[in-house]
C-alpha cells in the first residue's frame, strides 16, 4: 500500500458541505479515507451524496462547530459509525469584514468563537481520545491534524481584525498541538489557503486567469490535505504552509532583527529613546512584523 494512502483510515471535516471543506472531504475520501462531514444541519447532503456515489463511506455529525456539544458528537459518530478517528480537518469558518473602528463585539465574537474556538473544541475532543488510545495499547497512534489558518495573521488585514486574530491563535494551536501530542504520536499543521469559496468571493472577485483551472480552486488546496494526513507525512508537523494555484510555500519563524541591552540596571526612557529609538530613525516606517512579501507569491 502506498504511503500517501489513507485506506482504513477516518478523518473528519468541517464545514464539508461546500468551497473548501468539500474538496477536502472528497480528496481524503478518494485517498481511501472513511469520512465524517459536519457542517449545520442539511448543509453537507450533497457533499455526502458525492462521496457514496464515489464508494467512500461516509456520515454526518451535523452542527455549530462553535458549540463543545458538536466537537462531542463529530468524536463519537466517528467512532461509533466507523470505529476509529485518524486525521482531523479543521475548515469551517465565517467572516464578518468591518474595519476595527466599525466592528462591533459581535461580529468580533463569532469570528473568533467559529474558528479559532472551533478548532479548539474538535482538536480537545481528538487529543483526549489519541490520549486514551495510546495509554490503553502502550503505543504512540498515528493520527494528523490539519487546521485552516490565513494570511491574514502573517499581514494583518486592515479590514480583518477578527479574521486575523482567530486565525494568528489558530496557527499558535497548531504549534502547541505539534509540540504537546508529539510524543503521542499525533502531528499538527496550518495550511494558509487561497481558495475562491462563498466566503472570500468578495475577496478574490471572479476568475479572469484563462487558465483550465481557476488558480484559486480549492482543487489546489486540496490534495496538500490529503497528503499531510498520509502516513508518508509522519516527519512534517509543526509547519505552516502558503498553498493555491499549484504551488506550496513552507514559511519560516520569525527571526530576531536587533537586540538592544541597557548600560545600566534597568532602562530609562531616554537610554530606550537613544538605542531602541535611535534604530528606527533611517529604519523604513512601512516595515514592521507583518510578513508582506508573501503577497508576492
Amino acid at each position: 500500500m502506498s504511503e500517501t494512502s489513507l485506506d482504513g483510515r477516518v478523518a473528519v471535516v468541517t464545514g464539508a458541505g461546500a468551497g473548501l471543506g468539500r474538496a477536502e472531504a472528497l480528496a481524503v475520501a478518494r485517498a481511501g479515507a472513511r469520512v465524517v462531514l459536519n457542517d449545520l444541519p442539511g448543509a453537507a447532503d450533497e457533499t455526502l451524496d458525492e462521496l457514496t456515489s464515489l464508494g467512500a463511506e461516509a456520515a454526518i455529525a451535523a452542527g455549530d462547530i462553535g458549540e463543545a456539544s458538536t466537537a462531542s458528537l463529530i468524536v463519537e459518530t466517528a467512532l461509533q459509525k466507523f470505529g476509529s478517528l485518524d486525521i482531523v480537518v479543521n475548515n469551517a469558518g465565517v467572516t464578518r469584514d468591518r474595519m476595527l473602528f466599525n466592528m462591533s463585539d459581535d461580529e468580533f465574537d463569532l469570528v473568533v468563537r467559529i474558528h479559532l474556538r472551533g478548532h479548539f473544541l474538535l482538536s480537545r475532543n481528538a487529543a483526549a481520545h489519541w490520549k486514551r488510545v495510546a495509554k490503553e495499547t502502550g503505543q504512540p497512534v498515528d493520527a494528523s491534524v490539519i487546521n485552516t489558518a490565513s494570511e491574514a495573521f502573517l499581514t494583518g488585514s486592515p479590514g480583518q481584525a477578527n479574521y486575523a486574530a482567530a486565525k494568528a491563535g489558530i496557527t499558535a494551536l497548531t504549534l502547541s498541538t505539534a509540540r504537546g501530542l508529539s510524543r503521542i504520536g499525533v502531528r499538527a499543521n496550518a495550511i494558509c489557503p487561497r481558495a475562491r469559496t462563498a466566503m472570500t468571493a468578495a475577496v478574490f472577485g471572479p476568475d479572469d486567469s484563462g487558465s483550465g483551472i481557476d488558480p484559486y480552486s480549492a482543487d489546489h488546496v486540496a490534495p496538500l490535505v490529503a497528503y499531510l494526513a498520509s502516513p508518508a507525512a509522519r516527519r512534517i508537523s509543526g509547519q505552516v504552509f502558503v498553498v493555491y494555484g499549484g504551488m506550496v510555500a513552507l514559511m519560516a519563524a520569525p527571526v530576531v532583527e536587533q537586540r538592544f541591552d541597557t548600560e545600566g540596571d534597568l532602562w530609562s526612557t531616554e537610554e530606550l529613546d537613544r538605542t531602541l529609538g535611535g534604530f528606527f530613525v533611517d529604519r523604513d516606517p512601512g516595515t514592521s512584523f507583518a510578513a508582506d512579501s508573501i503577497l508576492s507569491l
